[in-house]
């Protein structure tokens, strides 16, 4: 009967006939699937990947992130990356791997070389390089792995870390619409245009990395030398652990941080491996944690930057049920997770409420929306839900008021 029902609404649809739609409704408490529409077809998922990433990270991570490793001979800290996002970050603000090292008395070294894949992950568009929501990949992040500019009063901006300032240049020619910079593409020289910024002006670049690069940045904030090395992790290796996990979970799921996805499947590589890399690390977690799920996907990198992601909505399903089984706690999970109506990227989909019913991970790129997550009934049922619209050419707009109307009616009437 549900069924029937919601296979009604689909075929009501005037929008929804228009390009490739994926759906599937699981019923948590009875554990059947209750309807499915395309639902073993393989869809671009976008920021749905975090799903799995979370996942992932629930699996490998322990309750605090490590930081660092690192040993101390003589007079020397000797310190190698594993990719914690949290250093520095910009809405995380941990401090606690940057006071271990600037507290420290002896002299900072940083041996670089962890990190074996490239800068841009595998199927990212290069010419996103400027925008923020596309830093590159290392094995020592540092405060995003970006450069914040922000209005400091009329015709002025402050530069963060304050070593790139010099690097910025006026350029005189440009003297139209609104102040905005400008890095090149292949190395850290940042132009901006003629124009006052308004007050309102922030803008996060990110900056071309190096291990020099990394060093630089380093010695900067701590405001004390480090020096780069090259050298292997020694047996006697220790660990600095700093920043809870779910909290930089939760800071990856709600806003959907790129950024902290990417960076947590190299922490989670550094749990298996002396090296970091995304395609070591994914396959590792797909024969060990995930050979549950019915469709093999391809997946390439953490956050669904990528279209070469491929996964189908009965994976989805799957990683979902596994997630709330493994977390254990509704309101915790929930509490990870955008909510219709209240908060992240679901707040403005859904009507504004203070008792939201859905709760997920919304994943968008050019011609894809999808909604993948938790939702609950009147009648008192929770229900994990896919919804994967890929090669649309109308608005996202249009696409996002479908999907709200027919998960709402499944609300409302289940």
């Amino acid at each position: 009967m549900i069924a029937k029902k919601v296979d009604k609404q689909f075929k009501q649809s005037t929008v929804i006939r228009h390009y490739m739609v994926g759906f599937a409704l699981y019923d948590l408490q009875e554990k059947k699937m209750l309807y499915q529409r395309n639902a073993d077809q393989y869809f671009t998922p976008a920021s749905n990947t975090k799903l799995y990433t979370f996942y992932a990270a629930l699996k490998m991570l322990p309750e605090n992130m490590p930081a660092l490793k690192y040993v101390e001979r003589n007079d020397s800290l000797i310190f190698w990356g594993t990719g914690d996002p949290s250093f520095l970050h910009s809405t995380i603000k941990s401090k606690k791997a940057y006071n271990f090292l600037g507290e420290s008395k002896k002299k900072l070294f940083f041996a670089g070389g962890r990190y074996s894949g490239n800068a841009l992950g595998n199927g990212w568009s290069w010419d996103d390089y400027n925008d923020y929501y596309q830093p590159e990949i290392t094995e020592f992040p540092i405060a995003d792995n970006m450069v914040t500019a922000k209005f400091a009063g009329v015709g002025k901006i402050t530069i963060e870390p304050k070593m790139f300032r010099p690097l910025f240049e006026l350029d005189s020619n440009k003297t139209t619409g609104d102040f905005y910079v400008i890095r090149n593409l292949t190395n850290n020289h940042f132009t901006y245009n003629n124009v006052n910024p308004q007050p309102n002006y922030k803008q996060q670049i990110p900056y071309k990395t190096s291990l020099e690069t990394t060093v630089a940045v380093l010695a900067d904030t701590l405001h004390q030398p480090v020096k780069l090395i090259s050298l292997k992790m020694p047996k006697d290796v220790k660990i600095f652990y700093g920043e809870k996990r779910d909290t930089v979970l939760k800071h990856m799921l709600l806003p959907s941080d790129n950024f902290i996805a990417e960076q947590l499947l190299l922490v989670c590589g550094n749990q298996i491996n002396d090296t970091l890399n995304t395609e070591v690390a994914i396959k590792y977690m797909l024969k060990n944690y995930m050979s549950f799920l019915p469709d093999p996907p391809r997946w390439v990198d953490g956050s669904g930057l990528s279209r070469k992601n491929l996964f189908t909505p009965r994976d989805m399903i799957s990683i979902l049920d596994s997630i709330y089984h493994e977390v254990k706690n509704k309101e915790k999970l929930f509490s990870f997770l955008p909510a219709g109506g209240k908060s992240g990227t679901l707040k403005n989909a859904y009507p504004k409420t203070d008792n939201p019913f859905v709760f997920g991970k919304t994943g968008t790129l050019s011609g894809v929306h999808n909604q993948s997550g938790y939702v609950l009934t009147k009648k008192g049922k929770i229900y994990i839900y896919s919804f994967m619209n890929n090669n649309f050419v109308q608005p996202t707009a249009t696409i996002k008021t479908e999907m709200v109307r027919i998960v709402t009616y499944i609300h409302d009437n289940f």
